[in-house]
């Protein structure tokens, strides 16, 4: 299976609602996704390969949806994100030709978390892992608490997506809550998730977690959630005096570093311009081709991709070239 363009197709952002899991977020007042969207998040399988193949999409890399297990108590969490991870496996195994996956970790317990993404990529053969937003809705994934998490992803040499969560409640209540009625979604992918995981992101890269572990890979959605949009500008700004300003290479430190350990993915943002704008700063090597699904349906990404005025070369990596050497397919 290919594109219009005889290109193999690897979308590296698309999730699904374990049973379990959903069990627990009604069972503790959430309300999980309903309609058509909830409906594709509970497939088990051939809804999703009934459209994988329509659009022409050969391989998609599994992973849950937010916040996964991330907002339970770490008593709780800990064995349901292994037994998540288990009956993901029976999913990838039922057609591993199509499928491969991220592991569900259990933030609330970093030890804990960090062994299961051992567990996942050595047994499992998983690809790596995904993380929401803040941790348990209110702490920042640069706090050291979380390092070994990383540390084992540095050792195992797989990278960790960060996926947007809704942002702190103090900033949705200051920034965000007067528009909420009319908008819920402005906390969410209207701009809420875009400040919070650039937020993250940036912290990361201020933390020192790749001076202490220089193998250290990220993945951000939605082309890099406007960072190599800003690039420049949070450059010059931290090579000011009273920022990073004694590093010798100040003003290309942040844009180095960030270049370095992260790779972006195109989920729901296909917009030429904005891919243009990614393509200059981070280059097609950084770039990977993904569409959110079900949040975003999966035609418009391809149609999107199919028509695109790029080399033959970099539309091979971003489909799938780039996937398969960051996530060894």
């Amino acid at each position: 299976m290919t594109t219009r363009n005889g290109t193999r197709v690897i979308a590296i952002e698309e999730h699904f609602l374990d049973a379990e899991v959903k069990k627990a977020m009604i069972a503790g007042g959430a309300k999980p996704v309903g309609g058509e969207m909830g409906r594709r998040l509970d497939d088990p399988g051939e809804l999703r390969l009934k459209e994988m193949d329509e659009a022409g999409i050969d391989m998609q890399i599994l992973s849950h949806s937010p916040p996964a297990t991330q907002w339970l108590d770490a008593a709780v969490a800990v064995p349901l994100a292994r037994d998540v991870n288990d009956r993901l496996k029976q999913r990838v195994d039922s057609n591993p030709k199509r499928f491969a996956a991220l592991a569900t970790l259990p933030t609330p317990d970093p030890k804990a978390a960090a062994d299961e993404l051992e567990r996942c990529v050595d047994k499992l053969g998983f690809k790596g892992a995904m993380i929401y937003g803040l941790a348990a809705g209110q702490v920042f994934f640069d706090d050291k608490q979380f390092w070994p998490i990383f540390e084992r992803a540095a050792a195992l040499d797989v990278p960790i997506y960060i996926h947007p969560a809704p942002p702190h409640p103090t900033l949705v209540d200051i920034y965000l809550k007067d528009y909420l009625p009319e908008v819920p979604n402005f906390a969410g992918p209207v701009w809420g998730f875009t400040v919070e995981t650039a937020t993250t992101a940036i912290r990361m890269v201020l933390s020192g977690v790749f001076d202490k572990h220089p193998n250290l890979k990220f993945v951000l959605g939605h082309l890099g959630e406007t960072i190599p949009y800003n690039m420049h500008r949070i450059s010059e700004a931290l090579s000011r005096v009273g920022a990073t300003s004694k590093r010798p290479d100040a003003m290309t430190w942040f844009g180095d570093v960030f270049c370095e350990h992260f790779w972006i993915a195109t989920s729901g943002n296909f917009s030429t311009p904005a891919l243009t704008c990614a393509m200059v700063e981070m280059g097609a090597d950084r770039i990977l081709f993904a569409i959110d699904w079900p949040f975003v349906m999966n035609q418009p990404g391809m149609d999107w991709i199919e028509e695109l005025r790029i080399s033959p070369d970099d539309r091979r990596k971003i489909l799938h070239g780039n996937a398969e050497k960051l996530f060894k397919l």
